[in-house]
């Protein structure tokens, strides 16, 4: 038996913007029920829509990434998956987003072939200090 993990990390989205999510879904329901326009109505219930799912996500999906010295977990909408530090490498990468240089923290799965990428949105963190924190977890340099 195992002993529970004393140097456990995690990361999910910010408690509240995913609250501010959950308004924006209410305020947007209110003008479907309020609105007179039927094309309105129809476009607001789709933002209504959009908006519920991704404060469902928000809400559900927490937290996002977990690390201790045994490995990583991620955690998705109805489940999770937890590889150990062998079967995954980590990175930080840079790349341009609407005209701004934006940073994510890339878990790529070795025997899955899969890449995860999370932004400061999914972590409520700055991802160069999440691959920091990550790499110190790390038993082994990554080779």
């Amino acid at each position: 038996m195992t002993e529970p993990s004393t140097t456990e990390h995690r990361w999910a989205p910010q408690a509240p913007l995913v609250g501010i999510g959950w308004v924006l879904t209410a305020i947007v329901v209110l003008l479907v029920v309020v609105g007179t326009d039927p094309g309105d109505r129809v476009m607001l219930g789709i933002a209504a829509l959009m908006l519920a799912a991704i404060s469902l996500f928000g809400t559900l999906a927490r937290p996002r990434l977990r690390a201790d010295e045994q490995g990583v977990t991620v955690r998705g909408l109805f489940s999770s998956r937890t590889w150990t530090w062998p079967e995954v490498r980590i990175r930080l990468a840079h790349g341009r987003r609407l005209g701004r240089v934006t940073s994510t923290v890339e878990l790529t799965v070795l025997h899955d072939d899969g890449l995860i990428v999370f932004g400061k949105l999914d972590l409520g963190e700055d991802p160069a200090d999440v691959v920091e924190q990550l790499q110190a977890l790390r038993p082994w340099s990554q080779g």
